[in-house]
């Protein structure tokens, strides 16, 4: 299959798709007719010697150094060194080309001025599998994710280092080695090439479409442990989530019930009690909650990935520049702190029904900490501990980054959306998450273990694949492996994949 980049219509499951298992892409016809008439109004108006930013003048502080026609030849080879100032490891390879394939659909509108060769570059390194070596930090996600984005950059000149074929290469060497000519930058090129928040815009995707399945895991979990706990199944009705009226409280109740059909506690055949505390019954607004935020950060992401974020924007058909600022990093930035702080709220609720399932005084009578051996054997004791400490870093990380602009660049950029920070910690808080989700997991099915109730058919599956990770507690082990072994399901989904396989696909909306 082949995705075409239009400018319109590039969802986050394509972006997955291109970023992680190699889909093909093209920039069509249109789009690319789009991109040369755009680049002929820019080199009218260049012959005419217009002045227009980051074109025939400097950036930032310089934006008011008029450059003369030979130093427009070369400012966009030294804009692109100069800016090529990040620090540290390599961001992943899903990520760089993410932001490569996003990158691409900004310039497919054709209002960024830069010639085709620079669109269709980037097109013939995603196909060929040529990934240019970025660093994971440095990009304050304003005037773009310019750092990251000029070592992209970097090899359109032949310059900076490539990912090929499971080596670290030069650029020169992978781009020869995969047939693609570097095609050099003339004016324009290189901004166009830099000026937008692709980089954190991809890693925010990336984490959209993993957050989404895993708040349904998060489900899996709550639904197995409320079987374990013997929860009153009252709090789950639907009609209780609808006279509230929040979508997402709606679709998490929905979806414990169908974890849960068939269960002796929705039967009624065994006895449960009253009312329960707010770390069982409230899930649904809680999972609701998060799924709401999840929703408008999906929303936002779109908008951004099929929008043109460039300065300036050029508009051929209006014979118009109109310098500006739809680099700014912010209303990305904003959503995904939202959906970080929702990750770590899903862990926290996770976490408290743990506690439950391991202290006996609030279990239903499950053994203390799920071990017959009390006093000889501490069962699961430790695994909360474990839990506790990622949660803890996860609110560390929870802060938003999109209030702790530093002004730079003299002042000129005064405001920026740190929105770099906020994908970076996004990711972080989320791979803790699978953490914190396997080790209740593990204690709901060792919990599940101890009942002799009829329990809910997706709640089996979801059990059933526990156990194909992680065997029965029965005499006290190094517990390490299975927490290893189960984030590392979490994240790949197996839990996910069973449950599905036994009762269906389970709505992320």
């Amino acid at each position: 299959m082949v995705i075409h980049l239009t400018g319109h219509d590039l969802t986050i499951e394509a972006l997955e798709a291109i970023a992680r298992r190699g889909e093909a892409v093209d920039l069509p016809r249109a789009a690319l007719e789009r991109v040369v008439h755009c680049r002929a109004f820019l080199e009218q108006r260049l012959a005419a010697r217009e002045i227009m930013y980051g074109t025939n003048t400097g950036i930032g502080e310089f934006s008011e150094v008029v450059l003369d026609d030979e130093q427009v030849k070369q400012f966009q080879e030294y804009l692109i060194y100069n800016h090529a100032a990040g620090i540290g490891a390599p961001c992943p390879i899903d990520h760089v080309r993410a932001a490569m394939a996003a990158r691409i659909n900004v310039l497919a509108r054709g209002h960024s001025g830069c010639r085709p060769e620079i669109p269709l570059c980037y097109v013939a390194m995603l196909n060929r599998g040529v990934t240019p070596v970025v660093c994971s930090k440095g990009s304050v996600g304003a005037c773009g994710d310019l750092a990251p984005m000029s070592q992209i950059a970097l090899v359109l000149l032949g310059k900076g280092e490539c990912f090929y074929r499971g080596e670290r290469l030069p650029g020169a060497r992978a781009l020869e080695l995969a047939g693609i000519v570097p095609p050099g930058l003339h004016a324009r090129d290189g901004l166009a090439a830099i000026n937008g928040s692709n980089l954190l815009t991809s890693m925010g995707a990336l984490a959209v479409y993993d957050a989404e399945r895993w708040l349904v895991q998060a489900e899996i979990a709550a639904a197995m442990s409320l079987e374990a706990l013997l929860a009153n199944l009252k709090p789950y009705d639907p009609r209780l989530h609808e006279l509230r009226g929040f979508r997402g409280a709606i679709t998490s109740a929905q979806n414990l019930r169908r974890l849960l059909e068939g269960s002796d506690l929705m039967t009624g055949k065994k006895k449960t009690r009253v009312q329960d505390a707010y770390s069982m019954r409230s899930t649904p607004q809680v999972i609701g909650a998060a799924r709401d935020q999840l929703r408008w950060t999906r929303e936002q992401l779109l908008i951004e990935l099929n929008g043109v974020g460039d300065n300036p924007i050029f508009l051929p058909d209006d014979r118009a520049v109109l310098s500006g600022a739809n680099f700014q990093g912010t209303p990305v930035a904003l959503p995904l702190d939202g959906l970080a702080a929702a990750i770590t709220m899903i862990s926290v609720l996770s976490e408290r029904r743990l506690n439950r399932l391991l202290n006996p005084a609030l279990s239903a009578g499950l053994p203390a900490f799920l071990t017959k051996g009390a006093g000889m054997f501490s069962g699961h004791m430790l695994s909360q501990y474990t839990a506790d400490m990622l949660i803890v870093e996860q609110r560390i990380l929870s802060a938003p980054a999109s209030i702790q602009s530093i002004p730079a660049a003299a002042d000129q950029e005064d405001f920026v959306s740190m929105g770099m920070n906020s994908a970076l910690k996004l990711h972080q808080i989320l791979d803790n998450s699978y953490g914190v989700l396997g080790i209740e997991l593990i204690a709901a099915a060792q919990g599940l273990d101890f009942r002799d109730h009829g329990t809910g058919k997706g709640v089996r599956a979801g059990h059933g694949a526990v156990r194909e990770v992680v065997e029965h507690l029965d005499v006290d082990r190094p517990l390490f492996p299975d927490h290893d072994r189960m984030a590392a399901a979490v994240r790949e989904r197996k839990v996910l994949a069973a449950v599905v396989a036994a009762i269906g696909e389970l709505p992320f909306y």
